[in-house]
């Protein structure tokens, strides 16, 4: 387990020593949970033209509950494990970029972001791959947003990986869900 833990943290400064100061702004734009929010208008609309009036709210719903879920988790996994930030870890703070200004809460694992795009991916693509297959580009989406908090320096790329994991798990359930009728 220690050699893994150290793997992630070498990872964690080959990756964020990628970053440039001239594209800083452009990885806190995308690591801004408002800067998603055209994306969302969009996906509720789309849902809300193919949908019935029932099912789109049935779906709005559901969507509700998966965030709440996939959020909460991450929450409750961080106060568990207690495992710091690299922003806020001794032993690598000084070896990595801290791009964002105030790094968030004390503790990482694992990341609020990537479960929350990740499962809105998922649940999404699986609603309306049958409409378009463009919204395989939500993984895509949802990959740059987490990208961003190892970017940023706030997340370790095991955060990430878990966080990606389980929330394209959570999106599944939540399809699944939301398919059924009630």
């Amino acid at each position: 387990m220690e050699s893994l833990i150290e793997l992630d943290k070498a990872l964690l400064v080959f990756l964020n020593s990628l970053g440039n100061v001239s594209f800083d702004f452009i990885w806190l734009i995308i690591t801004d949970k408002k800067s998603s929010i055209p994306l969302y208008i969009f996906l509720l609309i789309y849902t809300y033209k193919k949908l019935s009036n029932h099912n789109f709210l049935k779906y709005l719903l559901v969507v509700f509950l998966l965030i709440l879920f996939t959020d909460q988790t991450s929450g409750f996994f961080k106060e568990y494990f207690e495992r710091l930030r690299p922003c806020h870890d001794p032993e690598i703070n000084s070896y990595i970029r801290i791009v964002k200004k105030g790094c968030g809460g004390l503790y990482g694992f694992f990341s609020s972001h990537a479960a929350n795009t990740f499962g809105l991916a998922t649940f999404y693509y699986i609603l309306l791959k049958k409409h378009s297959s463009f919204f395989k580009f939500l993984f895509a989406w949802a990959l740059i947003v987490s990208y961003s908090r190892i970017y940023i320096g706030v997340h370790f790329p095991i955060d990430i990986i878990f966080g990606i994991c389980f929330g394209i798990f959570s999106g599944y359930a939540f399809s699944f869900i939301a398919s059924k009728n009630y």
